[in-house]
């Protein structure tokens, strides 16, 4: 819902660290799967109880996920990267609510695996829209620099981001949360479903 909004604030904020990098011949890919390993770390650390490392991890994670994007553009943006960035990303979403479920799989592990489910609605609905718009040449104007289409919803990037930070520092209330927040994810795939039907039709 907000990522349009918050993607040029990240831009200008991360363009400076980005040139360094690129600068020093650091790969946009290189950042990818490096941020993916810390984002695999934040994951150990959630099931482990120690929710403070899970939040650094996470944090790293996503800088290192606004990083390779920006390191791209300035040495040419690739398919594989691109693949890479967006493959990774929805594996890490998947596998930090089992991280949490593990911590607490009395309390969790329902709640995590309604959460999981929902994010299938949200990331097949992402990427089947996606497949089809560049069949036919369908562009998003509210995000150029995206290496695929990006369809929008009421849950994003940035939703997703807020809800594992609030499970960090609040893990006890991590089933309350899992399952509104499914709730939001459940209404973004309709809303992604309507979206194909009318434009497809």
């Amino acid at each position: 819902m907000f990522d349009a909004r918050l993607l040029p604030l990240q831009r200008r904020l991360l363009h400076g660290p980005a040139r360094a990098l690129h600068a020093r011949g650091v790969r946009a890919d290189w950042i990818t799967l490096a941020g993916f390993a810390v984002g695999l770390c934040a994951v150990a650390a959630a099931a482990a109880g120690a929710f403070g490392l899970a939040l650094a991890g996470l944090l790293a994670n996503r800088l290192a996920d606004g990083l390779d994007g920006e390191v791209a553009r300035l040495a040419g943006p690739t398919d594989r990267g691109a693949y890479l960035d967006i493959a990774l990303d929805f594996l890490f979403y998947a596998l930090f609510p089992l991280g949490m479920a593990l911590a607490d799989p009395v309390a969790n592990a329902l709640p995590a695996l309604v959460l999981v489910a929902s994010f299938v609605g949200t990331g097949s609905s992402f990427l089947a829209f996606a497949v089809i718009a560049e069949r036919r040449g369908i562009r998003a104007e509210d995000y150029p620099t995206k290496g695929i289409f990006y369809l929008g919803g009421l849950t994003e990037g940035a939703e997703t981001i807020a809800l594992f930070i609030a499970m960090c520092l609040f893990p006890g209330a991590f089933p309350g949360l899992a399952l509104l927040f499914a709730t939001a994810c459940f209404l973004t795939t309709l809303t992604r479903w309507l979206a194909g039907w009318r434009l497809f039709g």
